[in-house]
C-alpha cells in the first residue's frame, strides 16, 4: 500500500476526484493528524486514521467516503485524538481496528469471492448483500453483530420470503465465517441459526399436464399475440431445463445452431444442447437491433422483465396452480431419469456443479426400477421351480 506523505487539505470535491491505481494508496489530510483517505484499486474510498495509543500503533477505518463528509471524518478523528471517542472506553489497541461490516464485505469479502466464483454468482450475491444485509448490518462493527440481532433479522424477513431468507442467511454465514477466520470476531453469531424448512421437491408435470400447459399457452397467445414472447420463454424452459435467468437474458451471440453457449450461467459458462423443437422456438423470434433474444418491448437495450405475468395466468387456466416456474426444470430432469438417462448426463444437461443436486432426481425412476425388479424376480422364481413364466420382453428357456 502506498502512503502519500505529502499532505493536502482534503475537501469533499477532492476526495470524489481521487482515482484508483494499480495498488491501494492513502492521501493524508493537512488539517487533522492521522486522517487520510484510502483508495482501493476497485475505486472504493474510505476515511482512515492512523495514530498511537498507549505506545501502541492503532489503525482503523473511520467510515466510507460515500457516506461521510470530510468534516464528519475530521470530527471523528479529533475525538480519537483527544481520547473522548467511545472506542477508547472499550479497548484502544484492539477493538478499534475491527472494521465495519460494510467495509469488510465491500473491501475484502466480495473481491476475494469474485476471484473464486462465477460472474453470475457474484452478481446475485452482490445484489443480495446490497438489498438484504448492508441496510441492517452495514454500519455495525463486526464484533457488534450478535446472535440475537441475527435471529431478529432472520425472523423478520422469513415471514414474507422464507426461501430468500435462507439464501441471505447462507451468505451472512459465509461472511461471518470468513470474518472469524480473519480474526475480526471471536465467535460466529450465525452459528446455530437454523434455516427455514425447505419445500420438498416432489412436483413434476406429467405428460398429460405438459400437453395441457402447451394448449393453454397456445390459446392465451391466440387471444393476445403480444403474449407470444413470454409463452415462448416458458416453452424453452420446459424444452431445455434451463434456469429462468438463463433464458430471460439469452443473447443472440450465445445462440450457435444446435447449442446455446451460455456465458454467464449460475455455475459458470456452459453449453446447452437444443432439441429441434427448442431450435424452432428460437428461430421464430424476430431479430431486431437488440442483443437479446427476448428484449423488453419498452427498452430493447434490456431483456424482458423477470416478472413473467403470463405464467401465473397460464397455470391457473391449466389448473396447475401448485406448479412453480422452476418445476419445469425439475420436469425435464424427471423425464430424463425416468427414461434411463444416467445421472451424470442429467447433471451436464442441467448445469449442476455438485453431484448431490442431481441425486435429488434419483427417486424419480423408482417405479421403473420396481417394474424391472418384478420382471427379474419373476424370471428367477420361475427358474427356481423349473417353470417357464410368460414374461413380456424375456425369452423362454428351452425345455430340457
Amino acid at each position: 500500500m502506498t502512503d502519500r506523505r505529502k499532505k493536502v487539505r482534503l475537501t469533499d470535491a477532492s476526495v470524489a476526484r481521487l482515482r484508483p491505481g494499480g495498488t491501494e494508496y492513502i492521501v493524508r489530510d493537512s488539517r487533522v493528524a492521522g486522517l487520510g483517505v484510502r483508495v482501493r484499486p476497485s475505486g472504493h474510498r474510505s476515511f482512515v486514521w492512523h495514530g498511537t495509543v498507549n505506545s501502541k500503533t492503532v489503525r482503523l477505518t473511520v467510515g466510507l467516503a460515500a457516506l461521510m463528509t470530510v468534516e464528519e471524518a475530521r470530527s471523528e478523528c479529533r475525538a480519537l485524538l483527544d481520547g473522548s471517542h467511545p472506542l477508547w472506553a472499550e479497548d484502544p489497541a484492539g477493538r478499534a481496528a475491527i472494521p465495519l461490516f460494510r467495509e469488510f464485505v465491500i473491501d475484502d469479502w466480495l473481491p476475494a469471492r469474485r476471484n473464486r466464483c462465477s460472474p453470475g454468482w457474484g452478481e446475485r450475491v452482490e445484489h443480495m448483500v446490497q438489498r438484504r444485509l448492508l441496510p441492517v448490518f452495514g454500519a455495525l462493527r463486526l464484533d457488534r453483530i450478535g446472535r440475537p440481532h441475527v435471529e431478529q433479522w432472520f425472523d423478520s424477513i422469513s415471514r414474507k420470503t422464507p426461501g430468500a431468507a435462507n439464501k441471505a442467511l447462507a451468505v451472512l454465514r459465509q461472511i461471518m465465517g470468513d470474518a472469524k477466520a480473519a480474526g475480526h470476531v471471536g465467535t460466529d453469531p450465525v452459528a446455530g441459526v437454523r434455516p427455514n424448512p425447505g419445500r420438498k421437491m416432489t412436483r413434476f408435470l406429467s405428460a398429460e399436464e405438459i400437453g395441457r400447459l402447451h394448449r393453454t399457452l397456445d390459446r392465451l397467445v391466440q387471444e393476445r399475440p403480444s403474449r407470444r414472447p413470454q409463452a415462448d420463454i416458458i416453452r424453452l424452459l420446459l424444452l431445455t431445463g434451463c434456469r429462468k435467468s438463463e433464458i430471460l437474458t439469452l443473447r443472440w451471440s450465445e445462440v450457435d445452431g444446435e447449442v446455446l453457449r451460455l456465458a454467464k450461467a449460475k455455475t459458470g459458462p456452459r453449453t446447452v444442447w437444443l432439441s429441434e423443437a427448442a431450435q424452432d422456438v428460437i428461430a421464430r423470434q424476430p431479430k431486431t437491433a437488440s442483443v437479446f433474444v427476448f428484449p423488453s418491448p419498452r427498452d430493447p437495450l434490456r431483456p424482458l422483465s423477470r416478472n413473467l405475468g403470463l405464467w401465473c395466468r397460464a397455470r391457473r387456466a391449466a389448473a396447475l396452480e401448485d406448479v412453480r416456474l422452476h418445476d419445469l426444470r425439475h420436469t425435464v430432469a424427471s423425464q430424463a431419469v425416468a427414461r434411463g438417462v444416467p445421472l451424470p448426463t442429467v447433471a451436464r444437461m442441467l448445469g449442476h456443479s455438485q453431484p448431490n443436486m442431481t441425486l435429488r432426481y434419483a427417486h424419480v425412476g423408482d417405479h421403473e426400477i420396481e417394474a424391472a425388479a418384478e420382471r427379474i424376480g419373476a424370471r428367477i422364481a420361475a427358474a427356481m421351480v423349473g417353470a417357464a413364466p410368460d414374461c413380456r420382453g424375456m425369452s423362454t428357456p428351452e425345455p430340457a
